[in-house]
Order: structure tokens, then sequence, then C-alpha cells
């Protein structure tokens, strides 16, 4: 069996019990926290200001394959066709959805993270190139976050 058909395996394994609660880790009501803004000095340099929302990418990179962006529609539009008869049902069924595609990012940056962390640890070198398509893979889905 390939990697992948055993990633399918694990994740429809979990899907069913994820809720976007227990991927944040919250036990009970969460809590609202307001947030100053910070700066952060770069070389004497303030980012406070950097215009996130408008380095959004001019050509977002898709942040799923084609094939799971259309495996994560079909699922919705199954879950959505049912509201009218099962609405709660619907409803928890929409959050799990959400979980499982937010798990699925924080599983693809991590990957990513651990593929430039060994690199490191190997001694190698990363090119620049390669740390900054990363960094422009985090700019861009940082925006889109913020924009939402």
């Amino acid at each position: 069996m390939d990697e992948a058909m055993k990633i399918k395996e694990k994740e429809d394994e979990t899907d069913e019990m994820l809720t976007t609660a227990t991927l944040a880790g919250a036990t009970a009501r969460p809590e609202v926290r307001t947030v100053a803004a910070s700066t952060i000095s770069v070389g004497g340099a303030s980012s406070a200001g950097a215009a996130t929302a408008p380095a959004m990418d001019k050509q977002a990179v898709p942040l799923f394959s084609a094939e799971e962006a259309k495996d994560f529609r079909a699922r919705w539009d199954a879950i959505q066709v049912l509201f009218v008869d099962e609405p709660r049902q619907v409803v928890e069924q929409a959050d799990s959805l959400v979980a499982v595609a937010m798990k699925r990012l924080a599983e693809m940056f991590a990957a990513e993270r651990a593929r430039l962390e060994g690199q490191w640890d190997r001694g190698d070198n990363v090119s620049t190139e390669d740390l900054r398509l990363a960094l422009q893979r985090y700019r861009s889905f940082f925006g889109r976050i913020l924009s939402v």
C-alpha cells in the first residue's frame, strides 16, 4: 500500500471524531483575548504596519492539491445538502470537516518545516531560494487567514 493510501486511511479513522474544539485543545468555553499589535525590529527597522494583507501574493498558491481540494468540496457538498433534514447533525459534520482541513494544513506546514530542519540538522545548506519559497507560502497563508 502506498504512503498516500495509508495517510488517507488514517485521516478517515480520525475525521469522524475531530472537531474544531478538539483541534484547538479546548475543554471549556474558549477565552477571547485582545492582543496589542507588536513590532518586530529587524536590523533597526520596524515591521509595524507591514502590509500583510496586500502582501497576499498576486497569484496565491493553492493550499491543497487539486485532488484534495476536489475531495474537500465533494465532502462539503454532501454535508450541505442534508441541512434541511438534519440541521444539527450537518453543523456538527461541517465543524468536523473544517477541523480536518485545518489539521491537514497544519500537517503540511509541519512537514515543510521538518524537511527544512532535517537539512539543517544534517549540516546541509538550505538554499536561500528554498527559504524564500517557504516564507512566501507562509506569507500567503497568513495573509489569507487575516483576510477572512
